[in-house]
Formats: structure tokens, C-alpha cells, sequence
């Protein structure tokens, strides 16, 4: 297992969190509770880097849906960037890649 932590910095559009690591059921929490604290306005773009993301087993799949509904929630759009094959795969068979923008990386994700 490796560890996760996550960067923040702010764009044109809204916030981008890039998660670093493991997306698993030990570390959840600490994306949720990021969630909570970030501050997204209506008509922004919250977008999730997942370039550096190594694994994301199904509480992972859970907490990105959860940030869609944070998201969605204030009014604010959500994206996803750089999205490994592993968990694009993931993504395709369950049909989220239907509600979730998918972008090739955050830059792309962060243009107006």
C-alpha cells in the first residue's frame, strides 16, 4: 500500500486537488474531509488530477462520486484529469465515465 496525500492549487476555473498514491478505504477520509474545506463556488470547476494516482479500489470509485455531489451540490461542475488506464477501465465498465468529464490532463481540464 502506498500512501496518499494530495496537492491543491487554484485555477482560472476553480480548485485542482491532484491525488498522489493509493485511493483505498484507508485513505478516503482524508479526500472527504478535503471536500469539506474547499471552497468552490457556484460555476466553478472542481478538478480532480489523478495523474500521480497509483490504485483505486471501490471506496476510491466512491469517494469521486461523493465529490460529484459535493460539487454538484454547490452548483460547481467536477472533471477528472489524467485518468490512469487502470481506473478509467474501472470507470468505463461501471458507466461513470458518462457522468464524469474526462480530460487528458488538469491543463486541458482548467481551460475555460
Amino acid at each position: 500500500m502506498n500512501p496518499m496525500w494530495i496537492t491543491t492549487r487554484d485555477a482560472a476555473t476553480g480548485p485542482v486537488l491532484g491525488i498522489v498514491g493509493d485511493l483505498d478505504y484507508t485513505t478516503v477520509g482524508e479526500l472527504r474531509e478535503r471536500l469539506t474545506t474547499l471552497t468552490l463556488r457556484p460555476g466553478q470547476r472542481l478538478v480532480l488530477d489523478l495523474a500521480r494516482l497509483t490504485f483505486c479500489d471501490s471506496s476510491g470509485i466512491t469517494a469521486l462520486i461523493a465529490a460529484r455531489n459535493h460539487a454538484d451540490a454547490l452548483h460547481a461542475d467536477i472533471a477528472l484529469a489524467a485518468v490512469p488506464a487502470h481506473t478509467l477501465r474501472v470507470l468505463r465498465m461501471v458507466g461513470l465515465d458518462q457522468i464524469f468529464p474526462l480530460h487528458p490532463d488538469s491543463d486541458a481540464a482548467t481551460r475555460p
